[in-house]
């Protein structure tokens, strides 16, 4: 039997949906009172039921933290640690380190950027991780590409790995609208590239990024209908959309706008949910994340599964400079419902360019 560390963060990705852009500090108290529901749930048991190795003896975290997720599926599983009603990024360390001293060969864990820092601190490149991803923050390239890619990665990991970055970046200044992030270091994952999402790329500030980012700026505001409210999710290139129609537009979040005037700034999922019951047409405009092509289930978690499955696919504008999109295979959606994110699958157009588009695919 191999030992295999399993970790859950059972608050990671709750301030994602109410708009808190992570969970970091105080903000766990107050998603809740937002309304969050937990995420990482959902996300280890779609993993755990599409694992088909029996080969694996589970080293749990205890409590929310991984015994739970375990119950109900024929795996062999001991407790590592106790049980606390409040985890802190302390729990999870003192667990990490007792599964290292225990002789894991692999720990999987669940949650976001600064969860994958945690492992950093204390596994380094010593243990080899496999990442789910739920966090709020994904900019680390060490996390799988959706659940079943988690699963793809256990079901096969052997002896080949690879170093991957771990990045985060400052909540504080994110919730002012500022990107700031740092790279930490480095773990080591199974050597499997295609099942791991890139790390996030910069976007392209240059005059000519500037120019491109105009040009379809200008295009999306001559083709804006009346009536109709748009949802502009975050990047340079959606604020180069709403610099055009002279109103704010939170870089880093996601705004609603109708007939060129500003009605909802920063709006969380159920301020979504309630201008799609108002309003009879409704578009989302969005662009895809650097390096790994998300266009939803990273960095915009607003736009939920409950959002998404209330919309068509005709209804998604995405907009992209060429030299981002260039760099990328296929686009990609996440958003934790495998029925939604089946709508989305197949060739959508991407404006890159004054009525300039390119077909690409979107892959799940």
């Amino acid at each position: 039997m191999i030992r295999v560390g399993l970790l859950v963060n059972p608050i990671a990705g709750m301030g994602g949906a109410v708009g808190l852009k992570g969970t970091d500090g105080g903000m766990y108290e107050r998603a809740l009172a937002l309304g969050a529901t937990p995420v990482t749930p959902v996300r280890i048991q779609q993993v755990l039921s599409l694992v088909t190795r029996r080969d694996l003896h589970f080293l749990a975290a205890p409590g929310r933290m991984g015994e739970v997720h375990l119950k109900g599926f024929p795996f062999h599983y001991e407790v590592v640690g106790e049980s606390r009603d409040k985890t802190t990024s302390q729990d999870t360390k003192s667990i990490l380190t007792r599964m290292r001293a225990m002789g894991v060969a692999l720990v999987i864990f669940v949650g976001g950027d600064g969860t994958a820092r945690d492992v950093l601190d204390v596994l380094g490149t010593e243990i080899p991780v496999i990442g789910i991803p739920s966090g709020v923050k994904m900019f680390s390239s060490v996390f799988a590409l959706s659940p079943h890619a988690a699963a793809a990665m256990i079901n096969s990991f052997g002896e080949d790995f690879i170093e991957k970055e771990v990045l985060d970046i400052d909540e504080e200044a994110f919730r002012e609208n500022r990107l700031v992030s740092k790279l930490y270091g480095y773990v080591r994952v199974p050597d499997f590239d295609k099942l791991l999402q890139g790390k996030k790329e910069a976007s392209d500030v240059s005059s000519r990024g500037v120019d491109k980012k105009a040009e379809v700026a200008a295009y999306v505001l001559e083709h804006m209908e009346k009536g109709v409210v748009y949802l502009l999710g975050p990047g340079t290139t959606l604020k180069s959309i709403a610099d055009g129609l002279g109103v704010a537009k939170t870089l880093l979040g996601v705004d609603a706008y109708h007939d060129g005037t500003l009605i909802g700034e920063d709006v969380n999922e159920a301020a979504i949910l309630e201008i799609l019951q108002e309003f009879p047409r409704v578009k989302v405009i969005i662009t895809p994340i650097g390096g790994n092509g998300f266009i939803f289930g990273r960095g915009s978690r607003q736009l939920s599964a409950r959002v998404l499955g209330r919309l068509a696919k005709e209804d998604i504008l995405v907009v992209s400079t060429l030299d981002k999109v260039g760099g990328l295979r296929v686009l990609r959606v996440d958003s934790g419902d495998t029925a939604v994110d089946e709508r989305f699958k197949g060739a959508m157009p991407v404006l890159v360019g004054y009525g300039e588009e390119i077909m690409m695919e979107v892959e799940i």
